[in-house]
This record gives structure tokens, C-alpha cells and sequence, in this order.
């Protein structure tokens, strides 16, 4: 994990104080989200879930149940609403290195990513695509399997898989739209990209 989140506490206390400066009006239309001023609240969904996010205090909650909320995943939703500033998806794809700083963080995002991805997957694609579509996947045609999942309203992240051969061990990649830094620092993009398969390993073992 990153330095800046070896201290959740201070990570998300950081980010608190970043969203109060800002306009939540402002804040929900930059990021696909719903403002509520009657209740204070900017409603925003993660991975298909609904949270509502208090403003200016940056209590985050889920919207439809009492379920407990990892203090990381509260860090990404307001690392989100703190950083995305509208800017239009541009269509292209671009590797983690192409992100800022991308090289800095791209052992940890093989290491907690990529090679879950291949491991869990790799000579299990029907169903990484089942699991993914019931995460809201849309189904692309890169390399032999591709899903494009969307953790946040404007963040596609595209998991790439390659099968192997005689030759060759199985190979893969995740590949993010060109609009991405406008959305998530890119240490958060190593971060979510893991969770993401992590909870499809999940899923799996219950199936």
C-alpha cells in the first residue's frame, strides 16, 4: 500500500477537510453524483452501491443499508468527489504507466491487480465475464476476454486478458480512459483496480 495510506485516519481526515472546501453543488455535477440540500448530502454510487457522502463533515454512509464501510473505501469516494472536475470521457485507452507518476506506483498495481487477475482467472475466463456482467460490466473485444467495469460514474477501467499457450504463460492488462487523472489520483487507480478483483475473487468462492 502507498504512504499515504499507511495512516487510513489521517488519509481520510485529509480528504475530509479538502471536500469542505469545495461547493457540493459543484462537487455532485463534476462527478455523475446527486446533491440533496435539504439533507446535506452528495449521493454517489461505488460499484453499483449507493452512498450518501454528508457534506460539510464527509461522513460517508450506504444509502439503502447499515453495513459498515471500510475506511478505505470512504478514503476512494471522497478521494473521488475531491478530484473529478467533469471532464468528458475521451474514448482512448491508456496504460497505469500513462497515468502521472504512473511508473511510481506500477509495482503495486502488478503486484495487487494484475496478477490476481491472471491467477484468479486466467483458466477461468466464462467466468470472470459472468461475474463481471453481474457487476455492470460491459463486454469489449480486446485481447481473448475484456470487460470494462465502471467503480465510479466516470471511471471505465478495462480488464484485459490474453490466454497462453504451449509457449507462452497467460498475460493480462488494465487499461484506464485518457480523462482518468481528472477523476482519481493515481495511486487510488493501483487501489481500486485490486478491490475490484478482489471482490470478484469473493464472489467466486461463493459461487
Amino acid at each position: 500500500m502507498s504512504k499515504s495510506y499507511l495512516n487510513l485516519d489521517v488519509t481520510y481526515q485529509f480528504a475530509v477537510e479538502q471536500l469542505e472546501k469545495k461547493e457540493p453543488r459543484e462537487v455532485a455535477r463534476n462527478a455523475g453524483a446527486e446533491y440533496n440540500p435539504e439533507t446535506g448530502e452528495i449521493l454517489v454510487t461505488y460499484l453499483g452501491d449507493a452512498f450518501r457522502v454528508s457534506y460539510p463533515d464527509g461522513k460517508v454512509e450506504p444509502a439503502k443499508n447499515g453495513k459498515e464501510v471500510s475506511l478505505t473505501v470512504k478514503i476512494l469516494i471522497l478521494h473521488y468527489l475531491n478530484t473529478a472536475n467533469g471532464a468528458p470521457l475521451q474514448g482512448k485507452l491508456i496504460s497505469f504507466k500513462e497515468l502521472p507518476d504512473g511508473a511510481i506506483y506500477i509495482e503495486p498495481f502488478t503486484r495487487r491487480a494484475i496478477k490476481p487477475m491472471l491467477n484468479l482467472f486466467a483458466e477461468r475466463q466464462g467466468e470472470f465475464v459472468e461475474l463481471a456482467k453481474s457487476m455492470g460490466a460491459v463486454i469489449q473485444s480486446l485481447g481473448d476476454t475484456s470487460v470494462t467495469i465502471y467503480p465510479f460514474p466516470n471511471v471505465p477501467i478495462t480488464y484485459v486478458i490474453w490466454s497462453g499457450d504451449d509457449e507462452f504463460p497467460a498475460s493480462g492488462n488494465i487499461l484506464f480512459d485518457a480523462s482518468a487523472p481528472f477523476y482519481l489520483p493515481t495511486e487510488d487507480y493501483a487501489l481500486v483496480s485490486g478491490l475490484i478483483i478482489y471482490q470478484m475473487g469473493s464472489l467466486l468462492q461463493k459461487k
